[in-house]
């Protein structure tokens, strides 16, 4: 059971047709839907032209393949196979972005005021830091350019407000930037000098900002050290959610120069601080009403 004469999708090349002469390929091959030679006619010398459809040579090609699995002895010589049908795989999907899991963004948290903090590239966790209250700092050390043993980069200090009867965060960020700056470029706690002190500063920054939905406000000052390229310090101060409701203090302390922290980080990190519970954001520039 062979198919007749005719022209067939070629196995070896699937773009062309190629003549099958009831017996066996032969080397003729066209392009699909042009004309060609007629197959050779058999039947004791009558003729007649012999039609295919395409689904006709699928059928009779399927028939073959049956013929094939299920006809003759396991002595037997295999049959000469015709035309068979092909079929595609399928192709393969390459998955979309939504596909792919995200993980969720990194975050510092601090417990006892109930926020958590957005850790950015190149900040990490404190490790080895004699400080307390420090959230996060920069990525290393190095040798303070005067007396101590070694700086960072960059940190970040949150803790709360303790001791004073004062709640005005404008108030409360104003009184602290001094101490703030002092503690971070002029003295240590052992009484060493990393940066050779202070010799000036000036206000780059201050105004009201909300912080994880509520108001607080921010004072920012540019100071000049003896020693090394002096930094930025920052105090933040904003209503607590949590307990009895203190205020929040958070201190910045970046270098300044081309190995410290870009200034914008520091507003970049405020507009990430939210509530622990999830509820609240907001930063540097978000409507907020009065500070005070």
């Amino acid at each position: 059971m062979t198919p007749p004469p005719g022209w067939y999708r070629d196995p070896h090349a699937p773009h062309l047709e190629r003549r099958w002469d009831g017996a066996a390929w032969t080397e003729d091959r066209r392009a699909p839907g042009a004309a060609g030679p007629p197959p050779p006619q058999s039947g004791g010398g009558r003729t007649g032209p012999v039609a295919l459809t395409a689904a006709g040579a699928v059928l009779v090609a399927a028939v073959v393949t049956a013929a094939v699995v299920l006809g003759g002895d396991d002595g037997d010589p295999p049959p000469r196979t015709g035309p068979a049908a092909t079929a595609s795989a399928p192709e393969p999907r390459t998955p979309s972005p939504s596909d792919t899991p995200s993980e969720p963004p990194a975050v510092v948290e601090d417990q006892l005021n109930g926020i958590t903090f957005p850790l950015l590239d190149g900040w990490v966790r404190p490790q080895h830091v004699a400080q307390d209250d420090v959230v996060m700092t920069t990525e290393g050390t190095y040798d303070c350019p005067g007396e101590g043993t070694v700086c960072r980069h960059g940190l970040v200090v949150s803790r709360t407000v303790t001791g004073s009867d004062e709640t005005s965060p404008r108030l409360l960020a104003e009184e602290d930037i001094p101490e703030a700056a002092d503690a971070a470029f002029h003295e240590d706690t052992l009484g060493q000098r990393p940066y050779g002190g202070i010799e000036s500063h000036r206000v780059v920054g201050s105004g009201p900002v909300a912080v994880a939905g509520r108001a607080g406000y921010f004072v920012r000052w540019r100071v000049t050290t003896a020693e090394g390229p002096g930094g930025y310090v920052q105090s933040l101060v904003f209503p607590s959610g949590v307990g009895t409701g203190s205020p929040v203090l958070v201190r910045y302390v970046f270098d300044a120069g081309e190995d410290g922290p870009p200034p914008a980080d520091m507003d970049r990190i405020t507009r990430g601080i939210r509530s622990l519970g999830g509820a609240g954001s907001g930063g540097v520039g978000s409507s907020i009403g009065p500070a005070d």
